[in-house]
């Protein structure tokens, strides 16, 4: 156990006396700033799928704008979920940076070539190749675990998602009132420049330290990771996890949106903006705060309560008689979606040898792009098949599922210290 702590340890310090010029502070503020923007430019369009089949391409409210809906919030997932793992191992090989910059250029043309879209089909195909192509939140998290000292790792990961939720709660307000006044096709334009000016910091600002020549005698990942005891499986958990909680927050996303199309009719985008720009807000002051919580009662405590009171919040839109219900109850769950997200990612880095951890955050990105696949797909075919109402009793029951994991399955992460 000794020799397997001075080992991690060592990795560390050879991390740093490598990497002498490397300001960490610095990086992170330029990934602030760019995360910030490419979830603006994503959370600008996204959020408003639904109404954009409904009213630009013209499919009836119903059984078939649900299953257009889920096909086209899914497909990216599943295509991210593949190329993902591969786009890690390249990062850990070639560097994290350029794994950004790609992700960046990718969500900025796929996301700006929807303006041209004509039927729902050719809508489906663009996010195939988006989730293909983007994935900046992997590529930002790899970059951070790696680039920041270890004993910082939580609370630099906390920083980099509120730049995602913050974005998130911008996007959608700012979307939902462009939407309104110049239509949706010209806000996925906008979000196509969003995305290329999300480069600009990573260019000009950030620097990653230089890569580690491979030895042939290294061990690999799997090895590596083997070598600290429980590590794989607690690794596994959180993955498990990232991916189920992408599920729950995925599928009550679309269903909200269905919800107050339900109640509002084309009146439900400027308050699907406001509802979305709530749930970023409150992300936005949890993904920062959570380290507080975490100090006071332990990783693992904080994610089966943050788990439990998510599915009490999903559990009452299905009983919410007016929309500022909605409203109010999206709110509360980006406070808690805003703490499981980092924690649970801050966890896995510092599971994880930093020689492996754009490869790691690879599959957790997998993990979460398949949660991006599966949750449109049950949130819409169960409101497809049956009703909104029942699908978000679903959706809550899958939270609940999700505290029993953490409970079971997760441990404490060893924080060392300088």
């Amino acid at each position: 156990m000794d020799s397997n702590r001075e080992g991690f340890e060592g990795a560390g310090r050879e991390r740093e006396r490598l990497t002498p010029a490397v300001d960490w502070r610095r990086n992170l503020v330029a990934l602030w700033f760019a995360e910030f923007t490419a979830i603006f430019g994503f959370s600008f369009a996204f959020p408003f799928l639904s109404i954009f089949i409904s009213q630009d391409l013209g499919v009836h409210p119903g059984r078939d704008l649900d299953l257009w809906t889920a096909a086209a919030g899914s497909v990216s997932g599943l295509a991210m979920a593949v190329a993902s793992p591969i786009w890690g191992v390249l990062g850990d090989r070639l560097g994290r940076k350029p794994m950004l910059i790609r992700s960046m250029l990718g969500g900025a043309i796929t996301v700006g070539l929807i303006f041209f879209v004509q039927t729902p089909i050719q809508l489906v195909v663009l996010r195939f190749l988006q989730g293909a192509t983007s994935g900046t939140v992997a590529a930002a998290t790899a970059l951070v675990a790696v680039e920041t000292p270890r004993n910082r790792v939580g609370w630099a990961l906390g920083v980099v998602t509120s730049a995602v939720a913050l974005g998130s709660a911008v996007g959608p307000v700012v979307g939902g009132l462009a939407g309104n006044a110049f239509g949706l096709r010209l806000v996925f334009l906008g979000g196509g420049i969003l995305l290329l000016i999300s480069m600009i910091p990573v260019l000009l600002v950030f620097r990653e330290s230089p890569l580690k020549a491979r030895d042939a005698s290294r061990p690999g990942t799997l090895a590596m990771i083997n070598q600290r005891p429980g590590a794989l499986r607690s690794l596994a958990v959180l993955i498990g996890a990232q991916g189920l909680i992408t599920v729950v927050n995925t599928a009550a996303q679309q269903l909200i949106v269905l919800r107050l199309i339900e109640m509002l009719g084309r009146a439900a985008s400027s308050l699907t903006g406001i509802a979305f720009g709530a749930a970023g807000l409150t992300n936005s002051v949890s993904a920062i705060g959570y380290t507080a919580v975490t100090r006071r009662i332990g990783y693992v405590r904080m994610l089966t309560l943050a788990s439990i009171l998510l599915a009490v919040t999903i559990g009452t839109l299905v009983v919410a008689p007016n929309a500022v219900w909605v409203v109010i109850a999206v709110g509360a769950a980006g406070l808690l979606y805003g703490a499981f997200v980092p924690a649970t990612a801050s966890m896995i880095g510092l599971e994880t040898p930093i020689e492996a951890q754009s490869t790691v955050f690879g599959f957790n990105a997998s993990a979460v792009a398949f949660g991006f696949f599966l949750g449109p797909l049950i949130g819409g075919g169960i409101a497809a098949t049956s009703d909104v109402r029942v699908a978000l009793a679903v959706t809550a029951g899958l939270a609940l599922g999700l505290a029993l994991l953490v409970v079971l399955g997760t441990r404490e992460p060893r924080i060392e210290r300088p």
